[in-house]
């Protein structure tokens, strides 16, 4: 059934290899335990914000305030929607549609990790895609944004490997050091000639609604 209240709770993605689905707190709890696992090498960092140095249980907390931050925040004027991202039945990651007055620049922000026992077997390119399709045939965005660190070159080879542009260059502190991200946009031009067909939105309608589009 519908939900009642909130109608982001029935949004999905569906993929052949995996689904998306807006984060209820049961799955919130499988995302935290998976973040617990570790994402990455601790030597490395590639978040902005370093919030998996956080030691666990504190990081399941700090990751819960987050999220729930996120939902609550959720307006039309401002909008991070949290998605999972599930093979079968697993919990396998997460990503990402944040945005502020969308209704006016129909441009979206996507950030995703996975669990690192689930890396490098092209689930991060599919939920690239399912979570780019949610936003421009969803949503009717004309723009999408996205950026890594330059030594992050899993997330850059997705970027590319889509065809995003290059848009500039930041600089960043990171752990007390310098650091450069690169940055990239997708036009809904592109979009359009990568989109695929096999991949299909459920519960957008209502959500959209909500969000004032």
């Amino acid at each position: 059934m519908p939900h009642p209240h909130w109608p982001l709770f029935d949004v999905e993605v569906r993929t052949p290899r995996l689904a998306l689905r807006y984060a209820d707190d049961i799955m919130l709890t499988e995302l935290a335990t998976l973040a617990a696992k570790g994402i990455h090498d601790p030597a490395q960092m590639p978040f902005a914000i370093p919030w998996t140095d956080i030691e666990p249980p504190q990081l399941e907390r700090e990751a819960f305030r987050f999220w729930w931050g996120c939902r609550a925040d959720t307006s039309p004027a401002k909008w991070n929607l949290i998605l999972v991202a599930l093979v079968g039945d697993t919990v396998v990651g997460s990503t990402s549609i944040g945005t502020s007055e969308f209704a006016v620049t129909r441009a979206f922000e996507t950030g995703s990790w996975l669990g690192r026992e689930y890396q490098g077997q092209g689930l991060g390119k599919e939920m690239r895609y399912a979570t780019l399709q949610l936003g421009f045939d969803g949503f009717g965005a004309e723009q999408a944004t996205t950026g890594a660190f330059t030594d992050n070159p899993a997330s850059l080879g997705v970027t590319r490997s889509l065809g995003y542009e290059p848009n500039g260059q930041l600089r960043h502190e990171r752990r007390g050091e310098l650091a450069e991200s690169l940055r990239f946009r997708m036009s809904r031009e592109h979009w359009d000639t990568i989109r695929r067909d096999d991949i299909t939105l459920h519960g957008v309608e209502a959500a959209a609604a909500m969000l004032g589009l």
